[in-house]
């Protein structure tokens, strides 16, 4: 609370005015922080024309993102997950529909080139994603928690190729 009373130069009052309760305002600071984060890679995504060069622009956007994230305070949809988890079941709820967007996001784009026979039909979409994300959101965990970013680098390159695989010939 005090974090935000500084940010904002506002009384605690001036606070609760607009909010209930700390979870409200935690559940508000997500939405916020999520929403920047898929218009942001919407923006990245709508500039390109093939699924896998749109595929690519997500990798990029996500390149250095343990250093200069877009977002101050990091991945909203990660923190969140670790801090809700089993504490917090209502924040809980919008991070795991917040997961399930991104994902059936991936999907869609994924299963897009396949139908446009850009990516070969042997490649599972919905599991391409999960992994996809996983590996991304690992990235971002493993190189803040060890201060190595070029470990979330090493595996988006590592996504990079991975993706060319699934090119037909």
């Amino acid at each position: 609370m005090a974090d935000i009373i500084r940010a904002t130069g506002l009384a605690k009052g001036g606070i609760y005015g607009n909010f209930s309760s700390k979870d409200e305002i935690a559940a508000a600071a997500f939405e916020y922080a999520y929403n920047r984060l898929k218009e942001e890679l919407r923006f990245k995504i709508k500039q390109q024309s093939t699924a896998k060069e749109k595929l690519f622009a997500i990798l990029h956007y996500y390149r250095n993102y343990t250093t200069r994230p877009h977002i101050d305070g990091g991945c909203p949809l990660l923190n969140t997950a670790v801090d809700a988890d089993d504490n917090i079941p209502f924040l809980k709820k919008k991070a795991k529909a917040a997961l399930d967007e991104m994902v059936d996001s991936l999907a869609y784009i994924i299963q897009k080139g396949i139908d446009k026979g850009e990516f070969t039909p042997a490649i599972n979409a919905v599991h391409e994603a999960e992994n996809m994300f996983a590996l991304i959101e690992g990235g971002i965990m493993m190189s803040k928690l060890s201060d190595h970013p070029k470990t979330l680098n090493r595996i988006l390159n590592d996504l990079k190729e991975r993706i060319e695989t699934w090119t037909q010939s």
